[in-house]
């Protein structure tokens, strides 16, 4: 009796067994294939798991340049910023701790002039580009007038045509350049003498510099479109984009006030544009540019601004180690400063006036953190600037027998020029240093140059990257900052030196 009760309980396990197994691993319907049957089967764990060839074909390290797939480097980037963030976190409450909070509005040495006459010139500055338009509206008028036919089979005008068109545009580009030139230097001299207040100054130059700017490209653009208009040359085709404005349609007001607005330096009558404006992406760009904003301001006046104060009495006694330490100690803050302005202004507030214009073209920057050389940065960080020269200095050179190299020559110190005034003026320091950091970026280009080609191979990249962080970060922004920053002490005196006695 025994046997058979315990030969029943065997038994019903069994059933209970195989009806749990049943029941995890899922029993095929009846009408399964034989494919599906073998692709349901789990696979079969090997039995000698001890002698499992792990290594059984030849690999690369990761980070090595034999590598068949490129590694994310996302975490790298993570810790750096994380590095940065803390590491100049510690010394702003460093120097809360030794000055308390430096943060405060009613602190600024400003005037209420500086304000009034910052406004004005924000309203006068863009006049100078609308006597532009009164200048091209009038040689359209008379281009309408003195439109002649081309004849079949002619290849382009004659000599007498190329005459009269040269006396037109001599006429209009003098009326151009004294009105540019008259823009430019009066609130030059406006910010120079008048405006004592850095910031101040600064944007009113800025303002200043980009209508200048945009006033040349629009005088030059609508001179190539006007002789294409009166006297077009066989194999020499304007654009197809500009087909739905074609000169001298462009020569209009809104034209013109949609050139002033758009995220460019180039004049085109016609941009790509995007079909609709996503609000959301505004407030969201524009809440960047007002954070980022913020901690530029925390950031300049808890951490920056002591450091610069205590340099003083180092450069004053020329104190060599010292003040490569305060250069090493600024670099990092500089360094943070200039990344938030730069995403601030190209990523954030850029996209935010480009979507509310529609304007599609949103390349401002290319990846210039990768730059294997110095003349890959300056061709990658700011793409308008870039695209501005290139169109209007560098290629019109080139086209006219000058060499790229006096070209390019041509391009810096236009570029150096333009740093001093916008560095000098607003703190009534024209010294150079700002002028001469970016004129001999020509012998560090020439340096850096093959170690971005190929032949060099990824080792030369590699070194030119280096190059050009080092001598940005460490030798460039700090020692501008630490050079303008003592000239206006020197020049005005300090009522903030009194704070690091």
């Amino acid at each position: 009796m025994r046997a058979a009760s315990s030969t029943g309980v065997q038994a019903a396990n069994g059933v209970t067994n195989r009806k749990s197994n049943a029941t995890v691993t899922d029993v095929e319907p009846s009408n399964a294939t034989t494919e599906e049957r073998v692709k349901a089967t789990p696979p079969l764990q090997k039995k000698y798991r001890h002698v499992a060839a792990v290594h059984a074909q030849t690999r690369p390290s990761c980070l090595s340049h034999d590598a068949q797939a490129n590694p994310s480097f996302l975490g790298f980037r993570n810790l750096m910023v994380i590095v940065l963030v803390v590491g100049n976190l510690r010394l702003m409450i460093e120097n809360i701790q030794k000055y308390g909070v430096l943060i405060c509005v009613r602190c600024h040495n400003y005037s209420r002039s500086d304000i009034l006459i910052g406004l004005f010139l924000y309203f006068l500055i863009p006049c100078h580009l609308f006597a532009a338009y009164l200048i091209e509206l009038a040689a359209a008028q008379q281009a309408l007038g003195s439109r002649k036919r081309i004849q079949d089979g002619q290849a382009g005008p004659s000599e007498e045509d190329k005459k009269k068109f040269h006396s037109t545009w001599v006429l209009v580009a003098w009326a151009h350049g004294i009105n540019i030139t008259l823009g430019l230097a009066i609130t030059t001299l406006v910010v120079y003498f008048k405006i004592f207040h850095p910031l101040i100054g600064t944007l009113t130059e800025m303002h200043a510099v980009v209508v200048w700017l945009k006033t040349a490209s629009y005088a030059f653009t609508n001179r190539d479109l006007r002789h294409a208009y009166l006297h077009p040359v066989k194999g020499e085709l304007v654009p197809e984009l500009y087909a739905s404005c074609p000169y001298p349609k462009n020569i209009t007001m809104g034209n013109l006030i949609y050139f002033w607005w758009a995220p460019t330096l180039v004049y085109q009558p016609v941009y790509p544009r995007t079909d609709k404006i996503r609000w959301i992406f505004v407030i969201k760009r524009l809440g960047e540019v007002f954070c980022l904003s913020v901690f530029i301001w925390f950031a300049t006046a808890q951490y920056a601004t002591p450091v610069l104060i205590n340099s003083l009495e180092k450069i004053a006694s020329l104190d060599i180690p010292s003040i490569l330490e305060r250069l090493l100690k600024l670099s990092t803050i500089s360094l943070v400063i200039w990344l938030a302005g730069f995403f601030a202004l190209f990523q954030s507030f850029l996209n935010a006036l480009a979507e509310i214009l529609r304007f599609g073209d949103r390349s401002f920057y290319d990846d210039w953190w990768n730059s294997e050389s110095l003349g890959a940065y300056w061709r990658t960080w700011n793409k308008p600037v870039y695209t501005y020269f290139k169109r209007h200095v560098y290629m019109p050179m080139v086209g006219r027998g000058w060499s790229p190299k006096a070209a390019s020559l041509s391009v810096f110190f236009m570029s150096a020029v333009l740093h001093e005034i916008l560095v000098g003026v607003p703190t009534h320091n024209v010294i150079g240093v700002a002028f001469l950091g970016m004129f001999l970026q020509l012998p560090l280009i020439a340096l850096t140059a093959p170690l971005e080609s190929r032949r060099m191979g990824q080792g030369g990249k590699l070194i030119g990257n280096i190059i050009f962080w080092v001598s940005f970060t460490v030798l460039g922004q700090p020692f501008a900052a630490l050079m303008y920053f003592y000239a206006w002490q020197a020049k005005y005196g300090s009522v903030s030196r009194k704070m690091g006695a």
